[in-house]
């Protein structure tokens, strides 16, 4: 427990955190770098250079200040951090050197602001905070390890099967490399892909959802072939274009908090938009193979229709459901892009909405819903990436 002193002074640099916060986490993550390069094979380059993961890990240090009063307030965000933690292999060792770095960074952006006391409220907070992710990502890892065919870390699997689901989506299924089982998984959960590209230094991880209802056969992700000019796209065109049947990849464990709630009854109505279809597919998958008298609703936006993946899958399972509705959009081709209006005729407003797709998607869709009446906590979204804020409406 923090004493009274403590929990003070660091919610009296809530203030200067909402100002300086992403020049702290911005410094801290070049020293952390500099001093240790070898977490480039951990972290996602890509977020690093368009400055996503210093926002979130601003969003997570000024919310963890706010709250540090009441860190149960924070305890699902831990979770839904500790879920991507888990996914790329981040042990208890690298939370002293990651707190070293961030006490650095507070000492080195604020100067002589940064007193004494404070650094040593900081670092009494982060030692609590540290505690609760090691405690919490070791319970996954046990649990991720504990069950049938599951595993810690990474693990070796073989690519055996390569399919054009679109123009630029192509799936991949995997089994282990080692012909042991598979570990189920829930709908809508990921895994992180692990490769080293030939010429670069470093590591490289993605994360990918799975894209097909856990069947113990095989592992799918469905992956969208970026612009080779484009950072971000390293691993999608590596794998597109490298990557072959009976070639060898480092897979993590199914990790992942945005999952469909399988016992509930009530409608479903899943939005995505462009490769936010991924989840989406093994959560209806789900439902049509076991709840087939549930009410589904499933709208979906690309593009073209040349980009639009799982089309004859998406109608087959609509088909096979008792009460199940299909809205499908191609923005560049005449339908324009996914409405209020459209929403509100298609979609059930007295059950769960699963929401999917680039940030600025998922902000207009969820806005929608929030303003149909649609309750906030039976919205649920999933971020490609570390987790941003949205500009959400307030009802």
């Amino acid at each position: 427990m923090l004493s009274q002193h403590t929990i003070d002074i660091v919610k009296s640099t809530v203030p200067v955190l909402e100002v300086h916060g992403v020049a702290i986490t911005t410094t801290f993550y070049r020293n952390l770098f500099e001093a240790h390069p070898e977490l480039l094979n951990i972290f996602n380059h890509a977020n690093q250079e368009k400055g996503r993961q210093q926002n979130a890990l601003a969003n997570t240090v000024y919310a963890a200040a706010v709250h540090i009063d009441n860190l149960a307030a924070i305890i699902p965000a831990v979770k839904q951090i500790g879920q991507k933690h888990v996914s790329l292999g981040i042990k208890p060792e690298h939370y002293p050197i990651v707190g070293q770095h961030l006490l650095g960074a507070i000492k080195e952006v604020l100067g002589d602001a940064a007193t004494d006391e404070i650094i040593n409220a900081w670092a009494e907070a982060y030692g609590v905070i540290a505690d609760a992710f090691i405690g919490i990502e070791e319970d996954m890892y046990v649990a991720a390890e504990n069950q049938e065919g599951g595993w810690r870390f990474f693990k070796d699997f073989i690519i055996t099967d390569k399919v054009k689901e679109s123009d630029n989506i192509t799936s991949f299924y995997f089994k282990p490399a080692d012909g042991g089982a598979l570990p189920s998984y829930e709908p809508g959960q990921y895994i992180t892909v692990r490769v080293n590209i030939p010429g670069e230094q470093y590591l490289m991880n993605r994360q990918y959802s799975l894209s097909k209802a856990s069947n113990l056969d095989a592992f799918r992700i469905s992956v969208k072939k970026e612009d080779e000019s484009n950072p971000e796209g390293k691993v999608s065109v590596h794998l597109h274009k490298q990557m072959n049947i009976g070639d060898k990849v480092e897979i993590s464990a199914p990790a992942g908090e945005f999952t469909l709630n399988k016992e509930e009854t009530a409608p479903v109505t899943f939005i995505s938009g462009g490769v936010g279809i991924t989840p989406m597919m093994s959560m209806l998958e789900t439902v049509a193979n076991n709840q087939p008298e549930r009410s589904v609703s499933f709208i979906c936006s690309t593009r073209k229709k040349n980009l639009h993946p799982f089309e004859q899958d998406i109608r087959s399972l609509i088909d096979s459901l008792e009460n199940g509705v299909y809205k499908s959009l191609y923005s560049e081709e005449g339908d324009g892009y996914i409405t209020k209006e459209i929403i509100k005729e298609y979609s059930h407003k007295d059950g769960d909405v699963y929401v999917c797709g680039p940030v600025s998607f998922m902000e207009t869709m969820i806005n929608h819903l929030l303003e149909l009446g649609f309750a906030k906590n039976h919205i649920h979204y999933e971020f490609f990436g570390p987790a941003l804020n949205l500009n959400l409406t307030e009802i």
